[in-house]
């Protein structure tokens, strides 16, 4: 990678971070699909006297069938699973016991994690040929995309994650690349045709 092409990636992880800041704190992109118990005391009881201090993922129902279970155990764990998931509540909850926050250290990781992205996804742009300043900025958004629908759409599928909560978290991330690709395409010199020749 050039000097230019990383110095390219750099803005445009910047850029990519602002708009985040903007999506999750100037709009409703952020809490899109999001709600919070109207009584949260008593929930919050239960899970401390059924929980305790066993943080984690949770599903239910539940469809384990045990360490030792046959394949038709399985099976007919799921079967009941399921049948439990139509007639009554079912969900996942992402469980702390206690969280201590340190805004500055998420804030970095999120920074960190942006920054990343747009370098990779810069890289991968000058391993091509494109030269064309839409080609450039389609190339980064196709990544984009593509970013966005590898986790978004399995857990609306598979987990029931909100549909609105899905198209906004994907929304977010989507123009998050198109930000790098327009700042890449704008950043990134044409090759040379003796280059340009050379890679053929």
């Amino acid at each position: 990678m050039t000097t230019r092409a990383f110095f390219a990636a750099i803005l445009g992880g910047i850029a990519m971070f602002i708009w985040s800041f903007v999506a999750h704190d100037l709009l409703p992109l952020g809490e899109t699909g999001m709600h919070e118990f109207s009584d949260e005391a008593p929930m919050l009881d239960a899970l401390k006297t059924n929980l305790g201090h066993a943080g984690g993922l949770y599903h239910f129902p539940g469809h384990r069938a045990g360490p030792n279970a046959t394949r038709q155990e399985k099976t007919d764990a799921m079967k009941r699973a399921m049948e439990k998931a139509a007639s009554g509540p079912s969900g996942m909850l992402l469980y702390h016991p206690a969280r201590e926050f340190s805004f500055g250290r998420l804030l970095g990781i999120e920074f960190a994690t942006e920054l990343l992205e747009a370098i990779l996804v810069v890289f991968l742009l000058t391993q091509t040929r494109i030269e064309s300043f839409g080609g450039r900025v389609g190339f980064v958004l196709v990544a984009g995309i593509l970013a966005a629908i590898t986790t978004n759409i399995p857990y609306w599928n598979w987990y029931g994650f909100p549909s609105n909560y899905t198209a906004a978290y994907m929304s977010i991330e989507i123009i998050g690349f198109l930000w790098v690709g327009l700042v890449a395409a704008l950043l990134l010199k044409s090759r040379s045709p003796a280059s340009a020749t050379s890679l053929r």
